[in-house]
């Protein structure tokens, strides 16, 4: 029970009834007092109460003045009444009017205790109510994003609750679908007849810290937010991710709209490399005559090339076929949704043409692979199938001439740890070398067993490790020291590869 109201106009009864409301095993967080029936109901038009208890004759208002406006109320207590008289006719006005209890003074206290106990119950099962209620009005707003829902039905929903939604302004976020912890996809559970995990309402645990809604679908990972926390959210929670923003919106009935544009910008931001918001980032505008063009690479006979060049002696040939449909994706000359169709046609005609050489671990890749809103932008996306493609190629007989590659990455090498501190990233380093992007993405993994983003955050958190032990630098310093610009990436990072912050590192290390 979160509050209860005492209304009764001798102090000491009041402090009588409170005291054996305290010792009755009930837990009650707060207990309020007002010494008359107007205090009261002006205090309950600003304050939630859980249970009332009020005497009958007062100042200013009764007791059965104050029953009757309580019962006009939206947000009414459970209401206990006391009297000095045993007189029949207040009884029956008092419960008429929603009065739960009547009691006589001098109160028992056992008799409190008992019907506290009674009440309390009562509260907890409305509050379980309530809350299976509110879980199913969530689901039903997230019907609201069908695009295929009649307006009969939208208009159901939007009536029947909107309470449980924001009453002020609000804005929609998408990033990459964070997958179940069970590791089974949606389509999974619903084809084996279970619950699809990323259904259930809050899933990522934001409602609480955020006041958010959240689920996963088929576009990713979704978080419906009070425009006054969008800030605090992006910047805790998404400082290394790619989203997509709507614009603000206020009410349930403009929530598809919010979605709608929540998905633009999250295809923007898969595109980009950063998160996009709408009304600020836009997808740039492309001659219709390159967009033409690129639609060649879309073709069956420029897919059977690219397929069919895989194996070659020509690995150079092999990643520029390959590269041209990520690049015109870049460009804007295709769209995200032509992309998604090419790959997915491309994906699953290459085990079809090489399937005495495709192994299990092959096809489960490319299944990851189909799923782009499994991933946070373009360039991972990019890095993890060009680094299969070259794998596969490899395997199918025809390596990369290496005669000097192990020198380029030994040369990478003591370029990293040379300039570990600066704005460093695998475009810088393979140019340095000389070597093809792709190439060098996947010839450094070969060599150094890591891949690059992983070879230099190491290099980078075991140089903030020898400063924290050997100088009094402050951590914001000491991330400017290895290379991050930002402080709470730094610290994330630290703390993910460490399993204590930089803070906590020192003082085990000093002590």
């Amino acid at each position: 029970m979160h509050t209860l109201l005492i209304v009764e106009d001798e102090k000491m009864i009041r402090q009588g009834i409170k005291a054996m409301v305290q010792r009755s095993g009930v837990p009650v967080d707060n207990i309020l007092e007002c010494s008359n029936g107007e205090d009261a109901l002006n205090l309950m038009h600003t304050t939630h109460v859980d249970v009332m208890f009020t005497d009958i004759r007062m100042q200013k208002m009764d007791g059965i003045e104050l029953v009757r406006r309580v019962g006009e109320l939206d947000d009414k207590p459970l209401i206990v009444a006391i009297s000095g008289y045993d007189d029949f006719s207040y009884a029956v006005e008092m419960l008429r009017n929603g009065v739960r209890e009547y009691l006589l003074k001098p109160v028992e206290r056992d008799k409190i205790a008992e019907i506290l106990r009674k009440l309390n119950a009562e509260l907890e099962e409305r509050t379980d109510e309530q809350n299976k209620d509110k879980e199913l009005g969530l689901r039903q707003i997230r019907d609201l994003l069908d695009k295929e829902l009649d307006e009969q039905k939208k208009k159901l929903i939007i009536d029947k609750y909107s309470l449980y939604f924001f009453d002020t302004l609000y804005r929609v976020c998408i990033y990459k679908c964070e997958k179940s912890k069970a590791g089974n996809s949606a389509d999974d559970a619903r084809h084996q007849g279970h619950e699809d995990p990323g259904s259930k309402m809050d899933g990522n645990n934001y409602s609480d810290q955020y006041e958010a809604i959240s689920f996963d679908d088929q576009d990713g990972s979704v978080v419906i937010l009070k425009e006054d926390m969008v800030r605090a959210f992006i910047n805790n929670e998404m400082p290394d991710k790619c989203a997509g923003l709507s614009d603000v919106h206020e009410g349930l009935s403009s929530l598809l709209d919010a979605y709608k544009e929540a998905v633009s910008m999250r295809k923007l931001s898969f595109i980009k490399g950063k998160t996009c918001v709408y009304g600020s980032d836009k997808f740039e505008s492309v001659n219709p005559n390159l967009k033409e063009k690129a639609k060649e690479l879309l073709t069956e006979t420029e897919r059977t090339k690219r397929i069919q060049i895989i194996g070659t002696d020509k690995t150079e040939d092999v990643i520029y076929r390959w590269k041209q449909l990520f690049k015109v994706l870049e460009n804007g000359q295709i769209d995200i949704e032509e992309f998604c169709d090419e790959m997915d046609a491309s994906l699953s005609s290459i085990p079809q043409v090489y399937r005495d050489n495709v192994t299990d671990d092959d096809l489960k890749m490319v299944e990851s692979l189909k799923k782009l809103s499994e991933y946070d932008n373009l360039s991972e996306y990019q890095n993890l199938f060009m680094d299969w493609l070259l794998n596969l190629n490899q395997r199918l007989g025809n390596r990369p001439d290496d005669s000097n590659i192990r020198q380029k990455i030994e040369l990478a090498r003591k370029y990293i740890n040379d300039n570990y501190n600066k704005d460093l990233n695998m475009a810088v380093v393979s140019n340095y070398v000389s070597m093809n992007y792709s190439l060098f993405s996947y010839s450094f993994k070969g060599y150094t067993g890591k891949n690059f983003v992983n070879y230099l955050k190491e290099i980078r958190i075991e140089k903030a490790k020898e400063l924290l032990t050997s100088t009094d630098l402050k951590v914001i310093e000491i991330s400017q020291e290895v290379g991050y610009d930002n402080e709470k990436h730094f610290m994330k990072t630290f703390k993910a590869m460490c399993g204590v912050s930089p803070g906590e590192y020192r003082k085990n290390m000093t002590t």
